[in-house]
């Protein structure tokens, strides 16, 4: 099972079959671009989000950005891009367990919301390609769907727990449908269990917060409506 094609599917093929397809695509896209070990940066995600958009064309954010109704607005800064691309350079340090790289990644995405629409389905788009990079292939994706807010530093890293939760879950069902005595690959699903024991001393990962989080403090301001 694939969670990720499920979820493109699932919430658009009733109501938008050609949404759903630009997703799947996107997906598909994504997928291709981790196999090649492209790198996460602005002009891939730029190449997904033209066809999540079904656009010839989409760019960077050119004002404040607003979310959840308006109750939520990033605000533009001169650092918001540069931040951003930081932060999305931040996704290959190898030093930051998988799980927590991955919910990193998706934060960054849904937070710096760096263009002016689908920037949730882009978030989603992102997780999965981290961890495709890394061999893992989430059977279920549901639990991930939910709202989540900028300056909740405690959600954040709830978010790492439950990828690493979905990792060990998905390694599980893939193992029990395996021929007896067949091998395995290791992939980095076998050590995701570590990452709620160290995630809150990574040096290099901070739970967002108004002066922590690049999304909701420097790069993007935050203001809670």
């Amino acid at each position: 099972m694939d969670g990720f094609s499920n979820w493109c599917v699932a919430g658009e093929r009733s109501t938008d079959s050609a949404r759903a397809d630009r997703l799947l695509a996107a997906l598909a896209q994504a997928r291709a671009d981790a196999s090649r070990r492209r790198p996460l940066t602005l002009q891939l995600l730029t190449g997904w989000q033209q066809l999540v958009l079904g656009l010839p064309e989409v760019s960077f954010r050119q004002g404040d950005a607003f979310a959840k109704g308006g109750r939520e607005r990033y605000a533009l800064t001169p650092r918001t891009r540069r931040d951003f691309e930081r932060c999305l350079r931040d996704s290959a340090d190898q030093r930051v367990p998988l799980p927590s790289r991955a919910a990193r990644a998706y934060l960054d995405v849904a937070f710096f919301h760096p263009f002016a629409d689908g920037n949730a389905r882009l978030a989603m788009l992102t997780l999965a390609y981290v961890l495709e990079l890394e061999g893992v292939r989430l059977d279920e994706v549901g639990p991930l769907q939910v709202t989540r807010y900028a300056d909740d530093a405690a959600g954040a890293a709830d978010l790492a727990v439950l990828i690493s939760a979905l990792i060990r879950s998905t390694h599980g069902r893939t193992a029990g449908a395996r021929p007896e005595g067949a091998g395995s690959r290791p992939t980095a699903a076998d050590g995701a269990h570590t990452a709620h024991r160290v995630l809150p001393g990574c040096s290099t990962w901070h739970p967002p917060g108004p002066s922590k989080w690049p999304t909701a403090g420097t790069g993007s301001a935050l203001h809670r409506g």
